[in-house]
């Protein structure tokens, strides 16, 4: 397994992080899995003893039962893993149920370690803005909660480019804890991180965790030239609706194929591994529901896609420029393309 600092911090995470939204224990939220608490131990277990230090959850996954079954898990072991979950969906009724006021992150916070099971959370991360809280007093009980030794380091997923580059600055203007990860969706074939988002994390020192980055299952290959739709999975047909095209969906995956075959791996391995190429990318989230789910993609901090392999699947999923980066690409393309193309 290799290891990256997490944006600008002396924390090391590993590579792949193990995503526990699939722990659900059989209470009804099986839209993404339906791991009970002995196969959830076994595979918390084998993730650790494989070097993989970083797990993901939230409180809304499962209405808190995903964090209750992780910490469980994990047990003695809570010392050896790099625990991130996320605060900012709604949690109980009444109108202060929700967002991200300081009372409602606060109380959060300490739900949160309850069903953990611990006393601090190395990660926390606001899962997506409100609208509506002013930034400067979610910083403010995000600062709180590290200096009251309850959370260690702070981030937030699903922000624009624009948002994220405010926060930093009122941290900074305020001496607040900065964030140091951004969770952001990202895969071969929804490369739109790469035109802003990116850049501002790797100007700001954020280290940036891809969720997501298989696209439900799409960039597995588990539907690739299937010609009967497999039952039991998150995506029910081949209608669903993409964010892409099917033409660019076949290329990606036809290529995919052949890199696969030429060295042996999965499909998804080489997917994954796709994303792990990428400037600022600290760790790549993934899901499993059984062992040799697992076992595969903690396999794909085994090797590295060659440049070659990388710029022809970048040439194949290359994001549409909008204004002004089609502006750039005419008139500083040179210098655009050197100094701040991904």
């Amino acid at each position: 397994m290799n290891y990256r600092r997490l944006g600008n911090s002396g924390l090391f995470v590993s590579e792949i992080c193990f995503g526990v939204m699939t722990f659900t224990a059989n209470k009804g939220w099986t839209h993404v899995g339906n791991i009970e608490q002995p196969t959830a131990n076994k595979l918390v277990n084998y993730a650790l003893d494989n070097g993989v230090n970083f797990f993901d959850t939230a409180d809304v996954y499962s209405n808190g039962i995903s964090e209750i079954m992780l910490g469980k898990a994990l047990g003695k072991k809570r010392r050896d893993a790099v625990i991130t979950t996320k605060v900012g969906f709604r949690m109980e009724d009444g109108i202060n149920g929700d967002g991200l006021s300081k009372r409602r992150i606060l109380k959060a916070c300490e739900d949160s370690l309850k069903r953990l099971n611990t006393d601090y959370i190395d990660l926390y991360v606001i899962h997506s803005d409100d609208f509506s809280t002013p930034i400067e007093e979610t910083l403010s009980a995000m600062d709180q909660l590290v200096r009251d030794g309850k959370v260690r380091y702070t981030g937030c997923s699903n922000y624009t480019s624009w948002q994220l580059v405010k926060a930093m600055y009122e941290a900074d203007k305020h001496g607040y804890q900065k964030f140091i990860n951004l969770q952001a969706y990202y895969t071969l074939l929804g490369r739109e991180l790469e035109l802003d988002i990116l850049p501002a994390c790797i100007d700001q020192k954020i280290g940036v965790t891809v969720w997501g980055p298989l696209h439900g299952g799409i960039l597995s290959g588990k539907y690739h030239n299937v010609k009967k739709w497999p039952r039991g999975t998150r995506i029910k047909s081949n209608e669903f609706n993409r964010p892409h095209s099917k033409e660019t969906e076949l290329k990606v995956l036809n290529e995919l194929e052949r890199i696969s075959n030429e060295r042996s791996m999965s499909i998804a391995q080489v997917s994954l591994n796709y994303l792990l190429r990428k400037k600022g990318i600290a760790s790549v989230i993934i899901g499993a529901t059984n062992q040799k789910q697992l076992r595969e993609n903690i396999k794909t901090s085994d090797f590295e896609l060659s440049k070659e392999e990388v710029k022809i699947l970048d040439d194949i999923t290359e994001p549409a420029p909008y204004y002004p980066h089609w502006y750039f690409n005419v008139y500083r393309k040179d210098n655009y393309e050197k100094n701040y193309k991904i």
